[in-house]
């Protein structure tokens, strides 16, 4: 009886560990994919564009093939490629992550330069041919959609590694799958939620018994536009945030600390400058974000040449004319 209630002791004890360790894999997914802010969102903002002229019968089923092409780029390509450069070449991470955040800031700056009126934008899916048979362009549009996923997925799973404080293997391994996972689901649950909240006010508008209920329907038609306006220039000041804050983190990492000493003594000044001592922390922070967005603004511009005279066309060239958003 004692041998089975050590036994039950021992099993006990294991279930806390693995409970503990479901705990910490939890947190760490949750951490390291909120410093993947700016890619996650807008890569929320551009797949509903996938779904634009489609049968609104078609737009859910296009964004799971689009969401499992995303789930596979994440977990069979870009998770066992992070876990092998944590391994093997942990000195890589760092300037591939600078690589992203340099995507991230020409990402951002292109589209505001877009935006004023200048240049040609890269982005959004290919509507030159929106004509022939559906389920072929269907195809050719989802295709396009997963090659463009693939450039944010790695961005995201890089951030996501380099924010995973060090650990063994296999905690490595399921906090990248766990951010992969809930990522994945944030990302394109979202993109369901905005792609169908048109049809579920015009439903509510048309259908609705009480006026209220037509009244909300009638909002949220009127409302959509706005939120995708909304949407987009989050993400692109979160774009620029991001990729400003990476390099300079990353320059510091490689030894030339001067940029973010410099933010951080300029945040810190701004911050004790304001009266009220409780929101001192959150003006230090908002200030550090802004200096990091305009740093990740002037590079971003310096790189529009690059990217649309060199990059995005060899990127044509390899794999096609679906190049990144």
């Amino acid at each position: 009886m004692s041998g089975l209630l050590a036994l039950l002791d021992d099993v006990a004890g294991i279930a806390k560990i693995a409970a503990a360790s479901v705990d910490d894999v939890a947190a760490q997914a949750l951490k390291a994919g909120s410093k993947a802010a700016g890619a996650v969102i807008d890569d929320a903002a551009v797949t509903p564009k996938y779904v634009h002229g489609f049968a609104a019968k078609r737009e859910l089923p296009i964004i799971w093939k689009i969401a499992r092409g995303s789930l596979i780029n994440k977990l069979v390509f870009l998770l066992p490629i992070g876990l092998a450069l944590s391994a093997f070449a942990p000195w890589l991470i760092p300037p591939l992550l600078m690589l992203g955040g340099a995507y991230l800031c020409f990402e951002g700056a292109e589209k505001i330069a877009h935006a004023l009126g200048f240049g040609a934008h890269h982005g959004g899916p290919d509507s030159s041919h929106d004509t022939g048979d559906p389920a072929h362009l269907e195809e050719e549009k989802v295709a396009g959609a997963i090659k463009t996923d693939f450039i944010l997925s790695a961005e995201i799973m890089t951030i996501a590694l380099a924010a995973i404080p060090p650990s063994n293997f296999w905690m490595e391994a399921a906090t990248l799958a766990a951010v992969a996972v809930l990522i994945t689901l944030a990302v394109y649950g979202s993109v369901a939620l905005i792609v169908k909240a048109d049809d579920v006010g015009l439903f509510m508008a048309d259908n609705g018994r009480l006026g209220i209920t037509q009244t909300i329907g009638r909002g949220i038609v009127k409302a959509m536009p706005v939120v995708m306006k909304l949407l987009t220039t989050i993400g692109t000041a979160a774009m620029l945030w991001v990729g400003g804050s990476i390099i300079v983190h990353g320059l510091a990492q490689m030894g030339w600390h001067a940029p973010e000493e410099v933010i951080h003594h300029v945040a810190e000044v701004v911050g004790h400058a304001v009266p009220a001592n409780n929101i001192t922390s959150t003006v230090e922070w908002l200030t550090k974000a802004t200096l990091d967005g305009l740093l990740g603004l002037i590079l971003g511009v310096i790189l529009i040449p690059v990217g649309t005279k060199l990059v995005g066309p060899l990127w044509g060239s390899v794999f096609g004319k679906t190049a990144a958003h």
